[in-house]
């Protein structure tokens, strides 16, 4: 019994050691957290209970045999923040580029499968190339079965999408039809294929900044809600918003206790001018309705609209 003990701990200090310690130390180079720490910021400190974590690919060809990783390329459990359970599974770019192959789509699978089970909220800490090419069709199987699992909870659960490396094809299409997008400014990129392959098609040379960047994606396209300095913040802003929102469909949102400080003020009365045709700051009339320090906002582009999140 105790080799069999000895051999898990072993184990388990090998899934803890992702693609290896140079792998880990050019991400933090590049100013990324690992998949790892991404994790133990998220979540109550203690709470993250994993699944999966000795899992390996099955495939065999193009050498995949001989490079086996435990946990291949994602971490997968559920834990709280604030005490509230929520589900997540982060991508490890230090294992094969994060690249999704037919077992590492089987546990992010389960992770929503089990979020929809127990009616939490799903969070996904993506940092991928996309489909694990050696695997082929299996690969892009393994995305089918997430895209179908996406819609299914669609409206049921919350589901949150933190970009946070550069994620191309199907890395990116899961995220685009989750609830709420958010990325890290000159680190995370989302596109549907990538600088060099848009060259090589259409001779058109384009930073990866440009064709899928924070800043394109906040201020042309629309399809991130969130632009984020650091991954840090993006960690902070997933906390943030999760406090807004109900855990599934079946629950009221969140709700504060009521005080007088909470009315409505008096100058509210003298915002909004007589002369219809005078222009006035919304962000004043924001300022006087909402709790204090409790104002979320991000902007949708094309068109831009102004959501409001308030705390009543």
């Amino acid at each position: 019994m105790k080799d069999k003990l000895s051999l898990l701990e072993q184990k388990k200090k090998e899934a803890l050691a992702g693609g290896g310690a140079k792998r880990i130390d050019d991400q933090h180079k590049k100013g990324k957290l690992t998949a790892r720490e991404r994790i133990h910021f998220l979540l109550d400190e203690g709470s993250f209970e994993e699944i999966g974590m000795l899992v390996t690919h099955r495939a065999t060809d193009f050498g995949l045999a001989k490079e086996k990783y435990l946990g291949d390329g994602v971490v997968t459990g559920y834990g709280t923040i604030h005490g509230r359970l929520v589900y997540v599974f982060s991508q490890d770019f230090t294992v094969f580029g994060g690249s999704l192959s037919e077992t590492h789509a089987e546990k992010i699978c389960r992770i929503m499968d089990l979020a929809m089970q127990n009616g939490a909220p799903v969070i996904g800490l993506n940092d991928s190339g996309g489909a694990r090419i050696q695997e082929g069709v299996v690969s892009l199987g393994g995305y089918a079965d997430i895209f179908y699992r996406n819609t299914l909870a669609s409206g049921v659960i919350p589901q949150l999408s933190a970009i946070m490396g550069p994620c191309a094809g199907g890395a990116v299409y899961s995220p685009a039809i989750t609830d709420f997008i958010m990325m890290v400014q000159n680190t995370s990129y989302m596109f549907v294929t990538g600088p060099n392959v848009v060259k090589t098609v259409t001779h058109e040379e384009v930073s990866a900044e440009e064709l899928g960047g924070a800043s394109t994606h906040s201020t042309k396209s629309g399809v991130t809600h969130f632009s984020c300095a650091n991954e840090m913040e993006c960690i902070q802003y997933l906390k943030t918003l999760l406090s807004y929102i109900p855990s599934n469909c079946e629950e009221m949102p969140p709700s504060v206790a009521y005080s007088e400080a909470n009315e409505v003020r008096e100058g509210l009365n003298t915002i909004v001018p007589e002369n219809p045709n005078q222009p006035y700051d919304i962000r004043e009339v924001v300022a006087q309705v909402a709790d204090e320090n409790s104002f979320l906002k991000y902007i949708k582009t094309l068109p831009k609209i102004l959501l409001l999140a308030l705390r009543v």
